[in-house]
């Protein structure tokens, strides 16, 4: 199973941001990172694990690790609803971020993907290396 570890920063949010994902494949470790102006912070934590899936074999198993709740929980929970809505929250609200979630689940649908939280800034050590990576890259 190919391991991911993602995150994202945004200084001003918004900002220039960051975006870093920590890719272990068979013991290798690979390091994928980048920058955008004018973005936010939720922005960079969606396009760290799309452009980490983007590295990967299409079909491969894996285990995405990221410490946003947004991601997670709107990946595995809330995009089910959205796609019903017609991409509209509870509230009746366009989903924002829209055009990243629709390109996430569609990477999405082509792995075997298991979705697990970190507490972010904790004891996991490639958690704590991918936000170091993200804040970096926000900065430049």
């Amino acid at each position: 199973m190919i391991k991911i570890y993602t995150d994202g920063s945004c200084i001003g949010n918004p900002g220039t941001g960051g975006w870093a994902a920590i890719i272990i494949d068979n013991g290798k470790k690979t390091q994928i990172k980048g920058s955008k102006k004018d973005t936010t912070n939720n922005q960079m934590e969606l396009l760290a694990p799309i452009k980490a899936l983007k590295k990967i074999p299409k079909g491969s198993k894996v285990q995405i690790f990221t410490d946003s709740k947004y991601v997670k929980s709107g990946i595995t929970e809330w995009i089910h609803n959205w796609k019903k809505n017609g991409w509209k929250t509870a509230n009746k609200k366009e989903v924002k971020n829209k055009e990243l979630w629709t390109e996430l689940d569609n990477l999405s649908n082509t792995f075997e993907i298991k979705w697990s939280w970190v507490k972010a800034h904790s004891t996991d050590k490639l958690n704590n290396e991918v936000d170091l990576l993200a804040r970096s890259y926000a900065t430049i």
